[in-house]
C-alpha cells in the first residue's frame, strides 16, 4: 500500500487503539502506541480497563476483522485455548431477548463467522503480541498523554505532549496523524473548544447499568457454553454465564435504573433467582469462585458526533469509545472498534486529504447500526431517558415480532443471529423473503397451537 505519510501516533493501548495502530502501520512508515498502563507480558487485568474484569465476546464480524488484520489469529485463540462456538449447534448456547428464548435446538445453515468465548484479557494480550511483532510499530507504555499540540494558526494538529509515569521525563511526540483512543474520557472535545472550534454534539441514552462478576470454575455440569439472558418488559434485570480458556467461566448479573447487583456471589445468585433457568443458576451455585466479585457502572449509552461537525483540525482523529459508547450489555464494543478501524483503512486507501471527514462519517454508518440496536432495546424501557424516534418505536415492534419467532424457527434465529453478530445488515430483515418467512412461521405456529387440545379436553 502507498504511503500516506512518516509518522502516526495512537493514544492508547486499549483493543480499538491496537486495531487502529496495525492498520496505520500499513499507510505511515513508523507508529507510536502511547499507553499510561505498564503493559502486562502476559493475559492478566490491567488498572486502565476496568471493565476487562467483566464478561466479552468477540462477535463475528469483530473475529474476522481482526483475523484479516492479522492472517491465522482465530486459529492461534483457539489453539490457546479459546471457546468457540463454530457448529452452528443452537443446544450450545441459551439466549433470552425481550423475554424470548430463542430456538433451542437445530442448526444453523451458515457457521462461517463462529464465535470466540474468551476473557478480555486474553484477547487483548494476543492482539498486542501480533502488533509487538510488526516492525514499524513501538509501544511506549507507562507515559501520560499530557496534552495535543497544535500549530501555531491551529488548523492542524502537530503533535503531543507525553510524560512517563515514572516521573523522570517529559517529551514531545510529532507525527503526521494523531488518534485519540482514550474511551469514554477522552479530552478531545475539550481541546477543539480550547482551540476555537466547537464541541461535537452528544447523544445520549440514560440507563444507568451496573454489573456484577464473578469469575470461577465450574464442575462438568449440563449447562450451554454460554448463556444470554437481555432484560423484558418489565425487567430491566439480566445475566450471562460464558465458558472461557483455561475451564474458566464468567458469571456476571446485571441492571438498569437503579437495580443494582449485590457484590458478592450468593447475592447475585439471588439477584438473578427468578429469571435465570435453574440449570444456569445451579451450575454457577456449583462454581468455584476464582477471586472477588467486581462491579463497574455505565451511566449512559454516549454518542459524539464528530460526523456533524463543519471544522475540525487536520492531523487529529478519534475512534472507539472515544467516538462511541455502549450499554456494555450488548457486547458491541469491541466489534464496533474493529468496524471503525475497519472505516480508517477504507478511508487511507484514498489518500490523506480531508481524511478527518470521510472517516468520520464512514464509522458513523457502523456506528449507527449498533446504536439503533443498543439505545433502541434501552429505550423500550420507559424510564430510560433518551430521544426516542418513531423510527426507534416501529423497530422495537418489530424487533419483538422477530423474536417471538426466533424461539422456535432455527431459520429466523440464525438471520436475527447474524444481524446481531453484525455479519448482517439489518436491512436485511425487511426484505420480502424474510418478511414472508416470518409470516408463513407465525400462521404455521397459530395452526398447530389450534389443533393442540385444550388442557383436560380428551382427544378422540
Amino acid at each position: 500500500m502507498a504511503t500516506v505519510a512518516d509518522h502516526a501516533v495512537v493514544l492508547g493501548a486499549s483493543m480499538s487503539g491496537l486495531l487502529a495502530a496495525r492498520v496505520l502501520s500499513d499507510f505511515y512508515r513508523t507508529v507510536t502506541v502511547v499507553e499510561r498502563d505498564v503493559l502486562p507480558e502476559e493475559p492478566v487485568n490491567r488498572r486502565g480497563i476496568p471493565q476487562g474484569r467483566h464478561v466479552h465476546a468477540l462477535l463475528g464480524r469483530g473475529g474476522q476483522i481482526i483475523d484479516e488484520f492479522f492472517p491465522g489469529f482465530l486459529r492461534e485463540l483457539v489453539d490457546d485455548g479459546a471457546v468457540t462456538l463454530d457448529d452452528g449447534d443452537f443446544s450450545k448456547i441459551y439466549i433470552s431477548f425481550g423475554g424470548h428464548v430463542l430456538v433451542r435446538s437445530g442448526f444453523a445453515q451458515r457457521t462461517e463467522a463462529p464465535m470466540y468465548l474468551s476473557s478480555r484479557p486474553f484477547l487483548e494480550y494476543h492482539v498486542r503480541r501480533r502488533l509487538r511483532a510488526i516492525s514499524n510499530v513501538t509501544i511506549l507504555d507507562g507515559h501520560d498523554v499530557v496534552d495535543l499540540i497544535p500549530t501555531s494558526d491551529r488548523t492542524r494538529v502537530a503533535g503531543v505532549q507525553v510524560a512517563s509515569r515514572a516521573g523522570d521525563s517529559e517529551r514531545r511526540l510529532t507525527g503526521d496523524l494523531i488518534v485519540d483512543v482514550m474511551g469514554r474520557g477522552s479530552r478531545t472535545p475539550a481541546f477543539l473548544e480550547g482551540i476555537g472550534y466547537e464541541r461535537p454534539a452528544e447523544d445520549h441514552v440514560v440507563m444507568r447499568t451496573t454489573y456484577a462478576s464473578q469469575l470461577m470454575r465450574i464442575p462438568p455440569a449440563d449447562v450451554e457454553r454460554m448463556v444470554v439472558i437481555g432484560a423484558a418488559p418489565g425487567r430491566p434485570r439480566g445475566m450471562f454465564l460464558s465458558s472461557y480458556e483455561n475451564d474458566q467461566w464468567m458469571f456476571t448479573v446485571w441492571g438498569m435504573l437503579g437495580n443494582e447487583p449485590p457484590a458478592e456471589l450468593a447475592g447475585m445468585l439471588d439477584f438473578a433467582s427468578d429469571y435465570a433457568p435453574p440449570h444456569v443458576l445451579a451450575a454457577a451455585r456449583a462454581g468455584e469462585p476464582l477471586g472477588e466479585v467486581v462491579r463497574h457502572r455505565m451511566p449512559s449509552s454516549q454518542w459524539r458526533r464528530y460526523d456533524k461537525l463543519r471544522r475540525f483540525p487536520d492531523g487529529l482523529l478519534v475512534c472507539g469509545d472515544a467516538i462511541c459508547s455502549f450499554n456494555p450489555v450488548y457486547g458491541q464494543g469491541m466489534t464496533v472498534g474493529a468496524l471503525d478501524a475497519l472505516a480508517l483503512r477504507d478511508c487511507l486507501r484514498s489518500g490523506g486529504q480531508d481524511l478527518a471527514r470521510r472517516y468520520f462519517r464512514k464509522a458513523a454508518k457502523s456506528i449507527a447500526v449498533a446504536w439503533q440496536m443498543a439505545a433502541g432495546n434501552d429505550l423500550a424501557f420507559p424510564e430510560v431517558e433518551g430521544r426516542r424516534s418513531m423510527s426507534t418505536r416501529v423497530a422495537n415492534r418489530c424487533t419483538d415480532w422477530v423474536l417471538g419467532i426466533c424461539s422456535y424457527d432455527t431459520v429466523v434465529a440464525e438471520k436475527f443471529f447474524r444481524v446481531n453478530n453484525f455479519l448482517d445488515s439489518p436491512v436485511r430483515l425487511l426484505h420480502p423473503a424474510f418478511i414472508f418467512r416470518l409470516a408463513t412461521a407465525s400462521r404455521r405456529r397459530r395452526r398447530r397451537d389450534e389443533l393442540l387440545p385444550v388442557a383436560g379436553q380428551k382427544v378422540a
